[in-house]
């Protein structure tokens, strides 16, 4: 009982916090507020409180017409209908390539700016995007959050999981146009095409060309 208690007046004390603040910052004058009960978020509106209960549920009400795939947003369903739609209302100022989400353009505009506010702390090496530092410290950390399902073997990313698969599935969904030879990775593609373009690698000495940089 004595935890009930204590976790009661945790909240209550929560709650003083978050009027105090809000009142001091114009927000609220000491209206009702709605917290979740799940991580103590605190809303004005009882409905935006409801929309983001979801986030703890399973709930996916929305429903994409086309392809059936559910979400638990309106506005994540209607970003979604884009994929389908071809709509890319984004545009660059610079170079007018368009985009299908916000985030995809301000990722884009960093290669007209040449920001690169992502840094890793071991190395300092500079990204664009913060998920491309993250998959950078990895090589640090040694950490492998992708394990296939038939060998155990990890990878480092869910593309290169997916790329290992296709040795147990046999899939080979890259094929060659001139040829029509088949390959598991894009890579092994890119390297057979040297076939048919001819070989960008040459000796320094002889001169002799090659169609891989490998020994």
């Amino acid at each position: 009982m004595m935890w009930i208690i204590q976790v009661h007046l945790q909240w209550l004390m929560k709650l003083s916090i978050i009027r105090r603040r809000w009142k001091d910052e114009g927000i609220c004058s000491g209206g009702h507020i709605f917290m979740c009960d799940i991580c103590n978020t605190a809303f004005l509106d009882k409905n935006v409180l409801k929309r983001h209960a979801r986030i703890h549920s399973e709930e996916r009400p929305h429903v994409c017409d086309v392809c059936e795939k559910s979400f638990k947003f309106l506005y994540t369903l209607k970003m979604h209908k884009r994929i389908h739609t071809g709509d890319l209302p984004y545009a660059c100022v610079e170079c007018n390539k368009s985009f299908r989400y916000s985030g995809q353009l301000k990722v884009h505009q960093s290669i007209h700016t040449g920001e690169q506010p992502y840094s890793c702390d071991i190395c300092n090496k500079v990204f664009t995007r913060q998920d491309h530092l993250k998959l950078h410290q990895r090589k640090h950390t040694g950490e492998r959050p992708y394990r296939c399902v038939v060998c155990s073997k990890p990878f480092t990313e869910q593309g290169n999981l997916k790329k290992h698969q296709h040795i147990h599935t046999g899939q080979r969904p890259y094929s060659c146009g001139i040829c029509k030879k088949s390959f598991t990775g894009q890579g092994h593609l890119k390297v057979h095409q040297r076939i048919h373009t001819g070989r960008p690698y040459s000796c320094g000495i002889c001169k002799k060309s090659f169609t891989g940089q490998g020994i």
